[in-house]
């Protein structure tokens, strides 16, 4: 069966971080979305129904028989069994919108549905960048149990210390602890595999260190943290989502924060997380074209893809940057970056295309990974139209 990930009404929501992905391949808790449900649904064959512009290398659907799902949010045992009983035109849907159908893709249509379920049962649902970092711990504990479940975790060296339940610490093959302290009595600690935790860190839960990630000398994290894949931090971290294939490799603070892929922040890089007034954040809703009340106290930086920052660089409570943005001027720059700033300013020059090119071109190999055609398409494509 063909999983057909949407995103529904919600790509717009989540940008800078969608443009250049689907809501699917986001990451929250260990997992992306795309990921979690393929894990869950124990099913690999996977497409997306996204932007035009993301198609050429995200997937479109194959015209058949399918399951249509919305993929942001955090299922229950019952709504997974739900998901899974869905008959040929059926549908389920949560606070009017829905979340799951089997349909034909071929002439998609939602009239095809003629039954559609109200979901009662309340979810864990992201609509928004801060829903990510918000309900990480939530995330999480969904995919700790998910992917640790009748599995035997590597043993902890004896160098380290450690304070909580070991059942709530899983580490991976290849991975390497030594002498830093973890603590789980605050959330479950999930390190993937040849994952690293150098000498003098302090770890305290919840915590997702994913594949071949590090945490520098003398780190100190704070949960609910997670580093996706091949990703460096260093200094101390609060609350913070990184993607994967980034680097905070030094002193400075982030907290409450959602990066992308492929950023850098240059040395002593801060990022301020809550307001001197101690009053509720805004972020600024590309829908919307406004800054928005998240609601929140603590919220800090969302990042898009691509970006950086320069040596001592500081951030305000509540910054939204876009892709391959270079910030590095004297200064805080404003609470909205453009995507191509060259500079961080406002009416600051564009990043060239072709040197943005050459950046991530660069940043990539370090990665052993190319940037495509594709990927170029889908940077043009942002350069030229946002």
């Amino acid at each position: 069966m063909q999983l057909v990930f949407s995103d529904a009404q919600y790509w717009e929501e989540f940008l800078p971080l969608t443009f250049t992905r689907p809501v699917a391949e986001m990451r929250c808790g260990i997992l992306k979305f795309s990921e979690r449900w393929q894990k869950i649904l124990e099913n690999t064959e996977i497409s997306f129904f996204t932007e035009s512009y993301l198609q050429k290398k995200y997937p479109e659907p194959e015209k058949k028989e399918s399951l249509f799902l919305v993929t942001n949010f955090l299922p229950t045992e019952n709504v997974i069994q739900q998901i899974k009983d869905l008959k040929l035109g059926e549908a389920l849907v949560y606070e009017d919108e829905l979340i799951a159908a089997k349909i034909n893709m071929d002439g998609f249509s939602l009239h095809q549905i003629e039954k559609m379920t109200d979901i009662k049962e309340e979810l864990v649902f992201f609509k928004k960048p801060a829903d990510l970092f918000t309900y990480n711990q939530r995330a999480i504990d969904f995919d700790f149990d998910l992917l640790t479940k009748d599995r035997v975790s590597q043993e902890l060296s004896s160098t380290n210390g450690f304070l909580g339940d070991k059942n709530d610490l899983f580490i991976e093959e290849g991975a390497q602890i030594e002498f830093s302290t973890l603590n789980t009595k605050t959330g479950k600690i999930y390190i993937g595999k040849n994952a690293e935790v150098m000498e003098g860190c302090h770890l305290r839960g919840p915590i997702a260190l994913c594949e071949e990630s590090k945490f520098n000398l003398g780190a100190k994290i704070y949960g609910a943290t997670t580093v996706g894949p091949h990703s460096k931090v260093g200094g101390e971290v609060s609350n913070i989502i990184i993607f994967g294939y980034s680097n905070k490799g030094h002193d400075g603070f982030i907290g409450n924060s959602v990066i992308g892929e492929w950023c850098n922040f240059g040395a002593d890089s801060n990022s301020s997380n809550m307001k001197n007034n101690y009053g509720n954040v805004r972020l600024w809703n590309y829908r919307r074209k406004a800054f928005e009340d998240t609601g929140l106290q603590f919220a800090g930086l969302i990042m898009g893809d691509h970006s950086k920052t320069a040596i001592n660089t500081q951030l305000n409570t509540g910054t939204v940057v876009g892709v391959a943005s270079n910030i590095f001027k004297e200064g805080f720059p404003p609470n909205l970056v453009e995507n191509f700033s060259w500079g961080g300013f406002k009416d600051d020059e564009k990043f060239k295309l072709d040197k943005a090119y050459e950046v991530a071109e660069r940043a990539m190999a370090r990665r052993k990974v190319v940037l495509t055609d594709n990927d170029k398409a889908i940077l043009k494509h942002i350069f030229d139209e946002y």
